[in-house]
């Protein structure tokens, strides 16, 4: 039996020097199955085009305005010819030789409607970056399959379906079948997590495929951790009804437990001189989830109002207008 065609689907933007890695390591694949290559740049103004064609990519080209999360990815599933469809971000690199055919496997899994890779930091990425990485849920090496029922998030407070709920398209694959009958949600962030709770209601199962594994890592200076964290908690106040830090605090606890983990990060790999930024970055990561979790923001409450997406019913005796934070 031939193996099933896949189609790599990236979203663009100025992204012409990730993208040299990613192309060559779509070119190291060894994958017996058709391979298709589509993209959808925001009008960059560097050499992303020339690179995605060169590299054997169909592109299009959109207005920047147009481009949604939800949205573009949707479009490219549309224009896309393969059985499965592997979502990679720009910056996302494949490790080794077998990334698409361990995906595709995961995904033909029966039941399983979307997979996600084991996400690795860079060989040269700093301890703080690494140790974020390494100790994110997408960095596990144990395998990971949740749902198979209706709505297995049923009677679970927010921070538990949260984790239920967890998906993260910067690398992902999904049946082409699947996503035609159950799109991404058009919202303005969080469009994987909102799309496993609705694959997941309807009684399929989400997949974390170690054996599937990418390179994909930021490093954040303060005011990008700030942005990037306060953007998660918002995300987690609107859909998923509490707040990740609830007051001050809860700020100076998560402050100090990620000092702690740091210490105990570059203690087992090394890198101490990176500790002159944690504190300064870990304050910086925990005052923006506090922010984040003030108020749900403008986009996302014209989504809701739009029913592009619905917010979760609380677990009985929740009160999410005052849920409690959960986070250590």
């Amino acid at each position: 039996m031939s193996a099933p065609s896949v189609s790599v689907l990236v979203p663009t933007l100025n992204g012409a020097g990730d993208l040299r890695r990613l192309v060559a390591a779509l070119d190291r694949q060894d994958y017996e199955g058709r391979v298709e290559r589509l993209a959808i740049d925001s009008s960059s103004e560097d050499d992303t085009v020339a690179v995605l064609e060169a590299g054997g990519f169909d592109v299009e080209i959109i207005p920047r305005a147009d481009f949604g999360h939800g949205r573009t990815r949707n479009a490219l599933a549309r224009r896309a010819n393969g059985e499965y469809l592997v979502f990679l971000s720009q910056d996302a690199v494949p490790d080794g030789e077998d990334f698409l055919g361990a995906m595709v496997a995961a995904a033909s899994r029966p039941g399983v409607a979307g997979v996600t890779a084991r996400v690795l930091p860079h060989d040269g990425d700093d301890a703080l970056t690494a140790r974020t990485v390494l100790e994110a849920p997408e960095g596990s090496p144990a395998p990971d399959e949740r749902g198979g029922e209706p709505a297995p998030f049923d009677g679970l407070d927010g921070p538990a379906r949260a984790r239920c709920m967890r998906f993260n398209d910067v690398a992902s694959c999904m049946s082409r079948a699947v996503l035609t009958d159950h799109p991404l949600p058009e919202v303005p962030f969080g469009e994987d997590a909102a799309w496993a709770a609705t694959v997941l209601s309807a009684g399929f199962r989400i997949r974390h495929e170690p054996t599937a594994i990418v390179r994909h890592a930021h490093r954040y200076g303060p005011l990008g951790a700030w942005r990037r964290y306060a953007q998660d908690a918002a995300f987690h106040r609107a859909f998923h009804g509490f707040r990740v830090r609830p007051h001050i605090g809860s700020v100076l606890k998560g402050w100090a437990h990620e000092l702690r983990r740091d210490v105990r990060h570059v203690a087992r790999n090394g890198g101490w001189a990176s500790l002159l930024r944690a504190p300064l970055l870990r304050l910086a990561q925990t005052l923006g989830q506090y922010a984040g979790g003030r108020s749900i923001d403008d986009a996302w409450s014209a989504a809701l109002r739009q029913g592009q997406v619905q917010l979760l019913v609380p677990a009985p005796g929740e009160d999410a207008s005052a849920p409690i934070a959960r986070t250590p």
